[in-house]
């Protein structure tokens, strides 16, 4: 029979996100803290990059030592960060009686980081007494999980060739980005000889130079889009000192060979076909939101981000559930999805403390060729630190402009010359007060 618990926060995914969260809801006297990580180790992402990249420009890390020291930080804290286990399903029944909830003792206040109100295991309000219940699966078999308030920090993924739907045989030899850096960083896999990557974002341009890292050679980079999607400065390096050809307005169109990879077929935007020999081809980019258990828990998706969709504070449409970092938006830095995470933490204390869950607020929707944004419900008491959002195609030089009922809200122009796909493009929310809580949709298109 499945074993049942209770927490207080329960916190699914030990990335930045859900670490960052952990250290500062623990340190901050939220009661047991406990985060649950299906892989055997904490730390997300970063733990596979062995790039730099990470931290601050004054104190630069690579990916796993980032790791390693978020994931400290949340033991540190006294945060509880079980690995292997799974979070399978929302529980549909509820459980049975338990013994009080572990950590800050029935009676015993601490002082919520987020608002200054004092949080109590012991006391009543919306924070208090049953909240989402959780089935998971570990080491030590099935169990529910029964917490006053729960984190969604579950991250994204890259899409892989069968989701692409590119035709073909199923030779070895064909990864994604993180498979790629797991088998070289991790298990010191032998990979192959010669690669095609798929993409020319930064995540592209890091999966090559993993590929050359486990001694093998990078036949090409392959993009649809007229130019790489990363700063000028890398691509013109990996062009001109890492001799990796470029080929603009192409893709893939089918994989070759029987057992192993021989080759790749691709089609350029004239019509050509080509074929690209090579032993390996790695697909990068094209994330999505690992969004399976926000799905399973009825939890409203904005149909842009395909994440939860969430206010400024990062409620969920559900009582008692939040969500930050990349399940919310895919893709953003480490640095950004941690800091994300610390936010959250403030709107989970107040929660805590009996604040009342706030209204879904208002829609906040773009116009092509923007593809979405983040966050994306409006509270204009609630706003967020900054918008984010992504675009189909190249913009130079854009105008940002965020309409209501037809009465402009705010209008901008990025400091970024050329907005290109794939790259963060940020938005003040400043105007957020302005937004009518009676009116209709928040728009933001491109003038």
């Amino acid at each position: 029979m499945p074993t049942s618990r209770r927490v207080d926060v329960l916190v699914i995914g030990a990335g930045p996100a859900g670490l960052a969260a952990a250290a500062r809801l623990a340190a901050a006297g939220a009661g047991r803290v406990e985060v649950l990580e299906r892989e055997a180790e904490a730390g997300g992402v970063p733990r596979h990059c062995a790039h730099g990249g990470f931290g601050t420009w004054a104190h630069p890390l690579t990916g796993p030592r980032y790791a390693r020291l978020l994931t400290e930080a949340a033991a540190r804290a006294g945060a509880v960060i079980r690995t292997g286990v799974t979070v399978l399903d929302w529980a549909t029944a509820e459980p049975a009686p338990k013994a009080p909830v572990g950590g800050v003792p029935a009676g015993c206040a601490a002082v919520s980081a987020g608002s200054g109100r004092r949080v109590s295991a012991g006391s009543a309000g919306p924070g208090a007494g049953r909240g989402p219940v959780l089935v998971a699966v570990g080491p030590g078999g099935s169990e529910t999980v029964e917490a006053r308030a729960v984190v969604l920090a579950t991250g994204a993924r890259e899409r892989p060739r069968a989701a692409r739907l590119v035709p073909g045989t199923r030779p070895a030899g064909v990864y994604t980005t993180g498979e790629l850096q797991q088998a070289v960083h991790l298990f010191g896999q032998w990979v192959g000889t010669r690669a095609v990557v798929v993409g020319a974002e930064d995540v592209s341009y890091a999966a090559a130079a993993t590929v050359r890292a486990a001694g093998a050679g990078v036949v090409a980079l392959v993009t649809e889009h007229p130019r790489a999607q990363t700063g000028r400065a890398r691509a013109r390096s990996a062009r001109l000192r890492d001799r990796v050809p470029l080929l603009t307005h192409t893709t893939v169109t089918e994989l070759l060979g029987h057992g192993r990879l021989s080759g790749v077929r691709v089609r350029h935007r004239d019509g050509r076909t080509a074929v690209l020999a090579c032993d390996t081809v790695v697909f990068t980019g094209d994330f999505v939101p690992d969004q399976e258990l926000a799905r399973r828990g009825a939890l409203a998706l904005d149909p842009g981000t395909r994440g939860p969709a969430v206010d400024g504070a990062l409620h969920t449409s559900r009582p008692g559930v939040f969500a930050a970092g990349n399940v919310l938006h895919a893709v953003e830095r480490a640095g950004a999805a941690a800091d994300e995470g610390a936010r959250v933490a403030g709107a989970v204390l107040d929660f805590l403390a009996g604040a009342p869950w706030p209204d879904p607020g208002l829609p906040l929707t773009v116009e092509a060729p923007l593809r979405w944004i983040a966050p994306n419900r409006v509270n204009p008491g609630a706003p967020p630190a900054r918008y984010v959002l992504r675009t189909h195609a190249p913009l130079t030089r854009p105008v940002l402009r965020v309409h209501q009922d037809g009465r402009l809200l705010h209008h901008t122009r990025p400091a970024l010359g050329t907005v290109l796909p794939n790259r963060t493009l940020a938005l003040t929310a400043r105007w957020t007060g302005q937004v009518d809580p009676g009116g209709g949709v928040v728009v933001v298109g491109v003038g």
